[in-house]
């Protein structure tokens, strides 16, 4: 399963990426279920709900505090990053946001309000590209 990933290289700059999340089918899920696709399990050191409000628009360019899997419930973002790329996530996409230091990356939401997951990861979890 492919994921989305922001992160800075050694210069500052920020840039987008994807990861590869591995997943293999699970036949044991219940009685005449089809197999579902599972990864491992990895560990969270917290998770943490935002609402953002209706109307917020751009957020400038700003670092994330630390490693963070970023899962939309609700409303769209168009992610910036310095190299000047642009994505945009919809409702029911997630991204891996790693860009702790640095530039950073810009943020332009959709004007309803939305609902943001955030995953905080542990440091040593790899789940970069090798």
């Amino acid at each position: 399963m492919k994921c989305l990933r922001i992160y800075a290289s050694p210069d500052g700059e920020s840039h987008f990426d994807e990861v590869e999340i591995p997943m293999t089918a699970r036949v044991t899920v219940a009685p005449g279920a089809k197999a579902f696709q599972v990864s491992n399990r990895y560990p969270a050191s917290s998770v943490e709900f935002t609402q953002i409000p209706a109307g917020m628009r751009q957020v400038d360019w700003h670092t994330v505090p630390a490693r963070n899997l970023s899962v939309r419930l609700t409303g769209a973002v168009e992610y910036e990053t310095s190299d000047g790329e642009v994505r945009h996530v919809s409702a029911g996409e997630f991204v891996l946001v790693e860009d702790t230091h640095g530039k950073g990356h810009l943020s332009r939401h959709s004007p309803d309000e939305q609902i943001v997951l955030w995953i905080r990861l542990p440091d040593g979890l790899d789940l970069s590209p090798p």
